[in-house]
């Protein structure tokens, strides 16, 4: 499947798990999590899902739910990553709400660009695919516009306004490879595990942990997907001495081997232009 576009009435969504991308459309009153961290919503609301996460839906109405499937190799964020500013922001972004809230006339605007996108799909003119990578190239963009006016800071991973949960996330950006353990963030902090516990969670809706656990898992997916680099290698580089120690951790947080995830999601165009 390079591309799919699905609608359901949320009452009937449960759970969607995908080796591919997947930009989800609904409205309504509920609560949504991804990766089982939760998110209240309330209105209008597009969110974007990078391969293998988890999204879970459980509404207060019963709303129409319209979700685009598109593989890597058809559109590769990473290979537009400078037209649409995605990648970090819609995507792969542990540190924010990764929920978008829309307006109604952008709502209706973004299943109106659905609809065109089914409609090429159906008639597989020679250049309905060259249609649609520009539909999704617009849908992303619009997403990267709304999230930016929403979270000015998300952009630049500079949000937030605790000291200690923002020199925390510094350092996990420096240190996650290398350090998994929460002691290491709060003696370098000068504070006590709870401390940095109760400030990370304020900030982020997240443990300390989960954010150690989900920077590695991130890390391995990119390595992963981007680069040619063994399961081995990439172990290593990400502080585990034992490749099936990894493979036990990966397959904990993501539901498969890191070998299977490769087969599945496979090895980005941007890996094979940079050989």
């Amino acid at each position: 499947m390079e591309i799919k576009i699905q609608s359901c009435q949320t009452s009937a969504f449960s759970e969607l798990t995908t080796e591919n991308y997947s930009i989800v459309v609904w409205k309504g009153k509920g609560v949504f999590s991804v990766d089982d961290i939760n998110y209240p919503y309330d209105g209008h609301h597009i969110l974007f899902l990078s391969p293998y996460q988890k999204l879970k839906l459980t509404s207060e109405t019963n709303e129409n739910i319209s979700v685009l499937f598109f593989h890597g190799d058809y559109y590769c964020i990473e290979y537009h990553k400078e037209e649409v500013a995605c990648n970090g922001l819609l995507f792969n972004n542990i540190y924010t709400n990764p929920g978008i809230e829309l307006g109604e006339e952008k709502y209706r605007y973004i299943l109106e660009i659905f609809e065109r996108i089914k409609k090429e799909e159906s008639e597989n003119h020679p250049f309905s695919q060259s249609v649609i990578k520009t539909y999704i190239q617009l849908i992303l963009a619009l997403g990267s516009k709304e999230k930016s006016f929403a979270d000015p800071d998300a952009a630049t991973n500079e949000k937030v306004p605790n000291k200690n949960a923002a020199e925390f996330q510094k350092l996990l950006e420096v240190y996650y490879k290398k350090e998994k353990e929460l002691s290491f963030y709060s003696d370098q902090l000068n504070i006590t595990n709870s401390t940095l516990s109760k400030a990370v969670k304020k900030d982020f809706a997240k443990t300390p942990l989960q954010l150690i656990n989900e920077r590695t898992i991130l890390e391995a997916k990119k390595l992963l997907h981007l680069t040619y680099r063994s399961v081995k290698e990439i172990a290593a580089e990400l502080g585990f001495a034992d490749e099936f120690y990894f493979s036990r951790y990966f397959k904990k947080s993501v539901g498969c081997s890191p070998k299977s995830y490769r087969e599945k999601v496979g090895i980005s165009v941007v890996a094979k232009i940079s050989m």
